[in-house]
């Protein structure tokens, strides 16, 4: 039986033969990356049928590079294995087309279960990551997906730029990382089709985020 084309994505080399020796008796490593766009051009070449990526890659960060690749491949499934515990930036990967969030504290096998899952047409989200969230985001996420509001977090992040705070004094006001500010900055101006800070602060005046 043909085994499943499979991308593993990350910055990490080790973590890469890692994960290659874990997966490969069932499925096939079509290709190893290191960063986001290199992610991109195999895909493009190799047609997987799931990519395992890491949200912080250097060059393209896995959730652009994951966006931009179900744009290219909509059929091509995203396994997040991150770090990354906000479940904010979780709900984000959803969001943007992931099928499954794991860390990469999980058990290998945790792992093998969730591509499993995938494969089959599932989500899978870990059981590491908040209590009580996957109720709060996944069975929200479709009807998330085409609107045009802003989410509870994006909308907090704006607001306290609006207010002048840079994103290092942010990310410590809401107890994240200044990535996860600068990501949920960057996504809402993407969302938003704006192209500066300014007028991204321009539009929260105009909307009262700020008030």
């Amino acid at each position: 039986m043909k085994r499943p084309k499979i991308i593993l994505a990350d910055d990490h080399t080790i973590l890469l033969d890692a994960l290659r020796n874990m997966v490969e008796p069932e499925f096939d490593v079509v290709a190893l990356c290191s960063n986001g766009r290199e992610l991109i051009k195999a895909a493009m070449e190799l047609n997987p049928v799931m990519i395992v990526l890491d949200i912080g890659m250097p060059m393209m960060n896995g959730l652009n590079a994951g966006q931009r690749l179900k744009q290219i491949l909509p059929a091509v499934k995203l396994v997040y294995l991150t770090m990354n515990q906000d479940p904010d930036m979780a709900s984000e990967a959803f969001r943007l087309g992931a099928s499954a969030y794991l860390l990469k504290t999980s058990a290998g096998a945790e792992l093998i279960r969730a591509l499993r899952e995938v494969l089959l047409g599932g989500t899978y989200v870990t059981p590491l990551m908040t209590e009580g969230m996957v109720g709060s985001f996944v069975q929200n996420l479709k009807s998330r997906k085409n609107t045009q509001q802003l989410t509870l977090r994006q909308r907090e992040v704006l607001q306290l730029l609006a207010e002048g705070l840079s994103m290092k004094e942010a990310a410590y006001i809401l107890n994240v990382s200044p990535r996860t500010v600068a990501f949920h900055k960057y996504t809402m101006m993407d969302h938003l089709n704006i192209k500066t800070s300014a007028e991204l602060i321009e539009y929260a005046m105009k909307r009262s985020v700020a008030a």
